[in-house]
C-alpha cells in the first residue's frame, strides 16, 4: 500500500489529517534535522495506522515535505 504524504514541520503540535484514503497531511513537531522529522513521522504512521514501524518505508522525498510512503504489511490495517 502506498500513501502520498505533505509534511509540515515546526508545528505546534503533531497531528495528522486525512484528505483522502492514500493522501495525508501531517504537522510535525520534530525540526528537519538529522532525520528526526522522518523518525517522528514513521512513529505518528505506525500509530496511526497499528502496525511495527518497520513496515514502514520512505520510498521517494526522504528530503522533501511532499513524500510517498509504503507500508508493506498492508493486510494488518
Amino acid at each position: 500500500m502506498y500513501i502520498h504524504v505533505k509534511v509540515s514541520l515546526r508545528a505546534k503540535k503533531s497531528e495528522i489529517i486525512e484528505l483522502n484514503e492514500n493522501h495525508l497531511k501531517i504537522k510535525l513537531v520534530s525540526p528537519p534535522e538529522r532525520n528526526r522529522a522522518n523518525q517522528e513521522l514513521i512513529n505518528m504512521l505506525a500509530e496511526y495506522y497499528k502496525i511495527k514501524k518497520s513496515a514502514i518505508k520512505i520510498k521517494k522525498g526522504k528530503y522533501f515535505r511532499e513524500k510517498l510512503i509504503e507500508i508493506s504489511n498492508s493486510s494488518d490495517i
